[in-house]
């Protein structure tokens, strides 16, 4: 496969920071969501770019194929925890505490 391009990650923050956001506002309608704990921050790697929410490290992405995966710790890759890719990022639901694939029509 190709190298991603950083325009495809910006693409799957942009998706995931809204999925967050809008969860946020459903479940706390008083949260201050301007606040920098409810943003996402890309810090891109030579093999992997990290995407935290707030404070935390949520998923990373291998630059080489577009892989999406969550992490065992801060910086590490949990292989076991796969997302598909960022082709695939409208195919799953971003905004529980991990992400969960959608079903049925609507996919």
């Amino acid at each position: 496969m190709t190298l991603t391009s950083y325009d495809e990650v910006e693409r799957f923050a942009t998706c995931l920071e809204q999925a967050q956001r809008a969860r946020l506002a459903h479940d706390y309608p008083a949260l201050d969501l301007e606040s920098d704990a409810y943003h996402v921050k890309l810090t891109k790697g030579s093999k992997y770019t990290r995407v935290d929410f707030g404070s935390s490290g949520k998923y990373m992405v291998v630059a080489a194929t577009g892989e999406i995966f969550g992490i065992k710790g801060y910086g590490v890759i949990h292989r076991g925890h796969a997302y598909g890719t960022l082709a695939t990022i409208d195919a799953w639901d971003w905004s529980g505490y991990t992400a969960i694939r959608r079903t049925g029509k609507g996919k």
